[in-house]
This record gives C-alpha cells, sequence and structure tokens, in this order.
C-alpha cells in the first residue's frame, strides 16, 4: 500500500520538467553581476585581476613547455621597467634588505658589546690578554642579550667559539672574536648597499654602480673627507677601475658582489677610514690604490704622458713611461692585445684610452698578482699559442739587452739569462712555460719584469745588493 503512493509520486515527479538553469532570467543576471566584477570591493578586485594573471603567466609557460619539449628553459627575460613584476621585485628586495639590514648590530650596540666582553672576561697572568671560557662565552651571551637584543645572539654560538684559537686551558682571546664580529658586520652592511644599487638584482654591479657605491663610502673615510668636490667623479672611476680588473677577468662589464665583498680591494679601500694621514707614511699612501695621493699621481702621469693633450696615448707617448726604461715590443704587445681598435682609421684609431690605462698600470704593480701576471702573459705569448718556447725568450729580452748595453752595463749572454729563467719557472714542460708555470713558481711576476723591462732586469741582477740595503737599517 504505502508502497504503491510512493511509486506513484516519483512517477509524477518525472513528469514535471524542470528547466535548466542557464534559461532562468535571474540565474543569467546573477552570472552577469559577478563576471563584471560590479559591487566588488578594491581588494576583492585586485584579488582577482592577480588571479587573471597568474593563470594568463602559467597558461603561457605551459604553451613554452609544450612547445620547447624536453629541451629546459634556460634564460629567464627580465621583467619590464614599470611592468607589475618589476614593481614586485623592487618592493621585495627593499622589504628585505630593510630587515637584514635591521638585524645588524650599530656602533654603539658593538660599543656595549666590547663592554660586557671586557667585564666579563679573565686576564692571562703569561701574556696579559683578555680571555674568556665557554662558560663565560655563554654568560657574556646572556649578558649581550639583555642589554643588546636577540640580534647579537648568533654571534654566540658554538660553532663561533670553535673558531678561534684556544690556549691550553680552552680560553679563547676576545679581541679576535670582537673583531670577528666588526668584519661580519662591515661585510654585511657592505653587502646590503651594494645590493641596493644593484638594479636588475642579479647579484653583479655594472661599473656606475661600482661607483656610485665608492661615492658613497667618500663621506664615511677620514682621508677623502677633504677631497675637492671637482675630483670626486675622477676619483671614483679609478677606484671603481681596480675593482673590475681583478673582479671580472673575463672583463664582462659587471663584477660579481660576492667576489667584491671577498677580494683584497675591498680591505684595501676600507684602510682609509684611520683618523689621520699623518698615521700612514708617504710611501704607505703611495701604495695603497685608493689614497687621494695615488689617484691625484694616475692622473698627473697620464697628462703627463698624453703629449698633444687629445686624451689618449699613442705607442710613442706610452714609451716615455717609467722613464722609457720599458721594452719596445712590450709596448707594441700591449696595443696588440690590450688596446681595442678604433672604428675609424684616423689618427685616434690606435691610441690608448684612460681605462686601458688603468688596466696597464694596475698590471704592471700587481705582477705577482694571477689577474696582473695573466694580462702580462698575453703581451709575451708572441705568438698567441699559450705558452712560450726559448726563442719567445730570446726574442723578448734581447730589447732589454739593447737597453742594458745602452746604460754602461756590462756584456751579459742571452743564452745564460734565458738558462735561469727556465731553472726559476720549472715548467711542466722543459721546453715551454706556460702561464700555469708562472703561476705555480711563484716567481712569475720578476720572470714578467725581467722581459719587459730594464730596470725589472737590473734589480733581478742586483738583488742580493739590495736585500743588504734594506737590512743595514734595521741593524742600525
Amino acid at each position: 500500500m504505502y508502497c504503491g503512493s510512493i511509486d506513484g509520486e516519483s512517477h509524477e515527479a518525472s513528469q514535471r520538467k524542470i528547466p535548466p538553469a542557464s534559461s532562468m532570467l535571474w540565474v543569467r543576471n546573477l552570472r552577469q553581476y559577478i563576471a563584471s566584477g560590479a559591487g566588488l570591493g578594491s581588494e576583492a578586485l585586485m584579488e582577482l585581476e592577480t588571479k587573471r594573471i597568474l593563470l594568463d603567466i602559467f597558461k603561457e609557460k605551459q604553451q613554452k613547455s609544450a612547445e620547447a619539449g624536453t629541451i629546459p628553459s634556460f634564460y629567464k627575460k627580465k621583467p619590464e621597467e614599470g611592468s607589475i613584476s618589476r614593481r614586485v621585485q623592487r618592493l621585495a628586495k627593499y622589504r628585505f634588505l630593510k630587515k637584514q639590514s635591521d638585524l645588524l648590530l650599530n656602533a654603539d650596540d658593538l660599543d656595549a658589546m666590547l663592554v660586557c666582553l671586557r667585564e666579563n672576561c679573565v686576564i692571562d697572568d703569561a701574556t696579559g690578554a683578555e680571555k674568556m671560557n665557554y662558560e663565560d662565552f655563554c654568560h657574556i651571551a646572556s649578558v649581550c642579550t639583555e642589554q643588546i637584543g636577540p640580534k647579537c645572539r648568533r654571534f654566540f654560538s658554538p660553532s663561533n667559539f670553535m673558531k678561534f684559537e684556544k690556549d691550553e686551558s680552552g680560553r679563547i682571546a676576545i679581541l679576535p672574536f670582537y673583531l670577528y664580529v666588526m668584519r661580519t658586520v662591515s661585510l654585511t652592511q657592505a653587502r646590503i648597499d651594494m645590493s641596493e644599487l644593484d638594479e636588475d638584482s642579479d647579484g653583479f654591479l655594472q661599473p656606475h654602480e661600482m661607483e656610485a657605491y665608492i661615492q658613497g663610502l667618500i663621506p664615511n673615510l677620514a682621508q677623502l673627507r677633504d677631497m675637492p668636490a671637482q675630483f670626486v667623479q675622477m676619483y671614483c672611476r679609478i677606484a671603481a677601475h681596480k675593482f673590475f680588473f681583478f673582479c671580472d677577468p673575463h672583463r664582462r662589464g659587471k663584477a660579481c658582489i660576492k667576489k667584491v665583498l671577498l677580494s683584497n680591494c675591498l680591505q684595501e679601500l676600507m684602510e682609509l677610514h684611520q683618523e689621520s694621514e699623518e698615521e700612514v707614511t708617504d710611501t704607505e699612501q703611495a701604495e695603497n690604490w685608493f689614497s687621494l695621493t695615488s689617484a691625484q699621481r694616475i692622473c698627473d702621469m697620464f697628462l703627463a704622458l698624453d703629449k698633444d693633450m687629445n686624451g689618449t696615448l699613442s705607442k710613442q707617448e706610452l714609451r716615455e713611461y717609467a722613464d722609457g726604461t720599458l721594452t719596445e715590443i712590450f709596448i707594441e704587445r700591449v696595443f696588440d692585445e690590450h688596446v681595442r681598435r678604433g672604428k675609424s682609421g684616423g689618427g685616434h684609431a690606435r691610441e690608448m684610452d684612460f681605462e686601458s690605462f688603468l688596466d696597464f698600470l694596475l698590471a704592471l704593480e700587481n705582477k705577482d698578482t694571477p689577474e696582473g701576471l695573466t694580462y702580462l702573459f698575453r703581451c709575451l705569448d708572441l705568438h698567441g699559442r699559450g705558452y712560450l718556447t726559448t726563442a719567445d725568450i730570446h726574442s723578448l729580452f734581447r730589447d732589454v739587452h739593447q737597453k742594458w748595453i745602452e746604460g754602461g752595463n756590462y756584456e751579459l749572454c742571452i743564452e745564460d739569462v734565458r738558462d735561469e729563467i727556465w731553472d726559476m719557472v720549472k715548467p711542466t714542460d722543459s721546453l715551454r712555460i706556460t702561464l700555469t708555470d708562472l703561476l705555480s713558481c711563484k716567481q712569475g711576476g720578476t720572470v714578467a719584469s725581467m722581459l719587459i723591462d730594464v730596470r725589472g732586469f737590473w734589480a733581478h741582477d742586483n738583488r742580493e745588493n739590495l736585500l743588504q740595503e734594506e737590512e743595514e737599517p734595521g741593524e742600525e
């Protein structure tokens, strides 16, 4: 009885037609209203637009992947200026660098840490040095955290304690630890400053970005504060060039920030923090490429060589460098390997500009470094084969021998000098000398000087007398 009733009701329901949702007017109107975005708040509209953009990007990537097949993409186009991606990238970069900067210790924090270290350390009876064991280390960490804040806690990790040399009692000196903290803070701040100038955020600095970084440092470097305003641009140009000489060996026009931070160039630049130039001798100022004295010397040297005042140096003008002690063949090879050819065949088609002159100076003043020796080896390799033979050594030293005799020195045998060079280098292949051989023998700079500069050969020939003269003032 009851079953029959239920079957009847279901049959009646099946007879009634339910219209599809798409045909109902209110459904169509609601869908159109939602699709138009009307009535949504600004945040909802932004969220909707973001989803659409991300969906378009996803579909585009899927299409490219399908077209590329199994070959993965190895090039990613940089976002266009003014695009949403570019703005988001800049905002994310700004917030990240701001967060990292807030975690750094400032000058007051460093002073407070030094006070904590000295108040909670022990004095070594034998040396008088201030030291601390691991228990003192943990106690100082707690005190510093209370006074400075949690941002100093990362320096007091067990792994940091194990980095330093310990005495027989397991104690470390507080001075090396404090210098480690200062250097870490300094390098981190330098990296943040450089990253802010890195416009495309690829981890590399272009020349104008490096110059901007150096210009920002000038007010904080005691020895450069009084630099004439009209010389600042030229100074930054000279200073930045050394970074690129050592940190951009392939001459791509950009230097890796990590490599810049780990280079000796940055440490040499930071030496100018000393309050008074009286603490630094004239010799030390001249040897520091970044000193104001050195930069002015370089400019004066270039202007003195540039006889026709056209802003470039010809071969004849460069021959006057170092009182003409460099050989003719070396000057020719410098122009062949390191001077860019002019676009036209005019008078300036084969002359050395200021940037090339800076490379030339850096190579001659840093002959013992891999970068300087690489520059010089390209000039010594007369045939571009990647190695030097006995014939190459003979050809290179022939000009040195001529200048040596013209200077009124004793007669010498070129073959003897050639054999001496072979004994100094001790090449892997007895018939040829490679750049690797020159770097391995630790005397590559001396060998290069002997082959390109008569003054360099004279210094090698009189090395024992020069060494004795250097030792005599110390004995007095």
